[in-house]
């Protein structure tokens, strides 16, 4: 014979605050494979064919700067001086993490923003003697290795500087920021976008949100610690990872990535 008491009939169905339980969970799982869905589905195509935006190397005008981005493809190119050509390496081929080469009181932060980067040229710095300006060329990295790096070269005093053909990308140009005079040569290429935060970059933005907000505010904070005009950050807030937003040379100005030069007294 079934017990019918209340209590047994409340066992087999469960409480109602169990079933209530149950039920904003399993609301959530669904809303939560939802908003995975849609972010996949709006990747693939991403994916597989790249943003609708030229390569790196064809020439920017204004309104016309995003650019696709892939570190792995970059393309080599020349760099011109009035008696030859010299290659630029290819950003494809940089180290794997930065190297640091000091040439004469300029020394030379080449290759890929590795996690523990910043850590590896805190100590390089201090026996760099003689060194007075950080010449870059890289396509970016990991953003808080970016950020100590910056810092370290303006507790230093150096300048930070880019020749004709060098690249500055994604978290690189939190690295130029750090200078206490900043130039570029009209020929550098600076770029920004969206960057990932914390070490799963697998998980949708939906789910990672807290830790991208506490990212973009590090960034924010540096560049207005370091005297750039966080206005810079629209465009990288509004390019996806898998694109990059070509600056200007007036935009560098403008946003105070790059310096005026010293006057000449006469």
């Amino acid at each position: 014979m079934t017990d019918t008491s209340p209590d047994a009939v409340e066992e087999r169905q469960g409480s109602p605050v169990r079933r209530v339980i149950l039920a904003i969970l399993g609301i959530q799982v669904g809303m939560a494979a939802v908003l995975a869905g849609s972010d996949l589905i709006g990747a693939i195509p991403r994916l597989l064919t790249g943003p609708d935006a030229p390569a790196l190397d064809a020439p920017v005008a204004p309104g016309d700067q995003v650019r696709r981005f892939r570190p792995q493809d970059l393309p080599g190119r020349e760099r011109v001086t009035p008696d030859q050509q010299t290659p630029i390496p290819d950003p494809g081929d940089m180290p794997a993490r930065l190297r640091f080469t000091a040439e004469g009181e300029t020394a030379l932060v080449t290759g890929d923003i590795a996690p523990g980067d910043s850590t590896r040229f805190a100590e390089w710095l201090e026996g760099a003697d003689g060194v007075t300006a950080i010449r870059l060329h890289s396509p970016g990295g990991s953003v808080d290795d970016a950020l100590a790096i910056g810092v370290a070269i303006r507790e230093a005093e150096l300048d930070t500087i880019m020749e004709a053909g060098d690249i500055c990308l994604s978290a690189c140009p939190y690295i130029l920021a750090g200078g206490v005079a900043r130039s570029a040569d009209a020929e550098a290429v600076v770029g920004v976008h969206q960057h990932y935060f914390g070490e799963n970059t697998a998980l949708p933005a939906f789910l990672a949100v807290e830790d991208i907000q506490r990212g973009q505010a590090d960034v924010m904070a540096h560049l207005d610690a370091m005297g750039v005009d966080v206005r810079v950050m629209q465009h990288a807030l509004s390019t996806p990872p898998e694109a990059i937003y070509v600056l200007l040379p007036e935009e560098l100005e403008d946003y105070a990535l790059t310096t005026p030069p010293p006057e000449v007294e006469g």
